[in-house]
C-alpha cells in the first residue's frame, strides 16, 4: 500500500461523475447477456412477471436493479475506514464465489467424507513436492545468477542457455521430458522425484533472473568497498550483498513460491497423488468429478493465502527499517 495522503480530498467513490460513470458501465455490461433465466429472473418476477415472456423489459429491468445495487454498495462502502473496506469487499466476493458454486448443486455429504482423506494425503504431498522443489530451485538460481553476473565467458553462457531453455519450454513438457527422456540415458527416477526435479529446473529459471536482479540493486560502491576490507567473494556475498538484496528478492520470490504450489498440480500426470490428482481420482468412479474440483480449489486457496500472510511478515522484516 502506498504512503497515507496528507492532503485531504473527497473520496473518489463519493464523486457524482465516478458514480455516475460506473453505473453506466454496469448497466451496459449487464444488458449484453439475459439473465432472466437465471435466479435473478426468479427474484425479479413481481417486477416483471414471467421471466421467459418478460423480453427486453426484463433484461433492463434486472440490469438496471444490479446497476444501482453495486453503484450504492459502492458509496456506501466507501464511508468505512479503509480496514473495514477491505474485510467487506472480501466478504461480499467471498458470498458471491460461494453462490457460484452452490449453483452447481454439489453433494456436501461427499465433499464431507472425502474431505479428510483429500487434506491428509494430497495437501501433505502438494506442500512436500513444493518446499523440496523451491529448496533446489533456489540453490539452482542462486548459482546461474552468479555465473550470468561473472566475466567468465563458459559461466555466462551456460546460465544463460539454461535460462532460456526451460524457460521457454512448457513445464507439462518437462516433466514429461525428465520422467521418459532419462530412462533413454538409463537414469530411471520415480515419478516424485521426477516432479521435484521438473519443478526445481523450470521454477530455477525464473528465480535465476530473479536473484540476478537483485544483486545487481545493489550499488557497486558495497562491492569495491568489502573488497578493499580484504573480504572474498564468498564473504561478500554472505555478508554484505545478500542481506541487502533480500528486500528485492522476497515479494517476487514469494509469488514464484505460491505459483510452484499451484504448478505442482502438473505432476499428477505422472501418477504422483498430490492434491489435483486425488481430486479427480476420487470424484471419477462415483461422477463427483466438481464436487472434489472445488474442494481442491478452495484448498489451494487456503494454502495460498496462508502463503501470503507469511511472505507479508518476511516484507515487513526486511522492510521494518523504512516504517518508522
Amino acid at each position: 500500500m502506498l504512503y497515507q495522503d496528507t492532503i485531504d480530498s473527497e473520496v473518489l467513490v463519493h464523486k457524482p461523475w465516478f458514480v455516475a460513470s460506473t453505473f453506466a458501465v454496469v448497466l451496459a455490461l449487464f444488458l449484453m447477456y439475459n439473465l432472466t433465466g437465471t435466479t435473478m429472473g426468479e427474484l425479479m418476477r413481481p417486477v416483471i412477471g414471467d421471466p421467459s415472456q418478460s423480453g427486453l423489459y426484463g433484461r433492463f429491468a434486472i440490469a438496471f436493479v444490479i446497476a444501482v445495487a453495486f453503484s450504492l454498495n459502492l458509496v456506501l462502502i466507501g464511508f468505512a475506514p479503509i480496514k473495514a473496506q477491505i474485510i467487506l469487499v472480501w466478504l461480499e466476493l467471498l458470498l458471491l464465489i460461494l453462490a457460484f458454486f452452490k449453483s452447481f448443486e454439489l453433494s456436501l455429504p461427499f465433499i464431507r467424507e472425502n474431505l479428510p482423506f483429500l487434506i491428509t494425503q494430497g495437501v501433505f504431498t502438494t506442500l512436500y513436492v513444493s518446499a523440496i522443489s523451491l529448496l533446489f530451485a533456489s540453490l539452482i538460481a542462486i548459482i546461474a545468477a552468479v555465473a550470468k553476473l561473472s566475466s567468465n565467458g563458459f559461466a555466462y553462457g551456460i546460465a544463460s542457455f539454461y535460462t532460456s531453455f526451460f524457460r521457454g519450454l512448457p513445464l507439462l513438457m518437462q516433466i514429461y521430458l525428465i520422467y521418459l527422456g532419462l530412462p533413454q540415458f538409463g537414469i530411471v527416477l520415480n515419478a516424485v522425484p521426477s516432479g521435484i526435479l521438473a519443478l526445481s529446473v523450470c521454477i530455477g529459471a525464473y528465480m535465476t533472473e530473479i536473484f540476478r536482479s537483485g544483486i545487481q540493486s545493489i550499488d557497486r560502491g558495497q562491492w569495491e568497498a568489502s573488497r578493499s576490507m580484504g573480504f572474498g567473494f564468498g564473504l561478500t556475498m554472505r555478508r554484505i550483498i545478500l542481506p541487502q538484496a533480500l528486500p528485492v528478492i522476497v515479494p517476487p520470490m514469494g509469488n514464484t513460491f505460491i505459483s510452484m504450489l499451484k504448478d505442482s498440480s502438473l505432476v499428477s500426470v505422472l501418477g504422483v497423488w498430490e492434491l489435483t490428482f486425488l481430486a479427480r481420482t476420487i470424484g471419477q468412479p462415483t461422477f463427483h468429478n466438481m464436487e472434489m474440483l472445488v474442494a481442491a480449489s478452495l484448498i489451494y486457496w487456503v494454502l495460498s493465502c496462508c502463503l501470503e500472510l507469511i511472505q507479508s511478515r518476511i516484507e515487513r522484516y526486511y522492510h521494518r527499517s523504512k516504517m518508522r
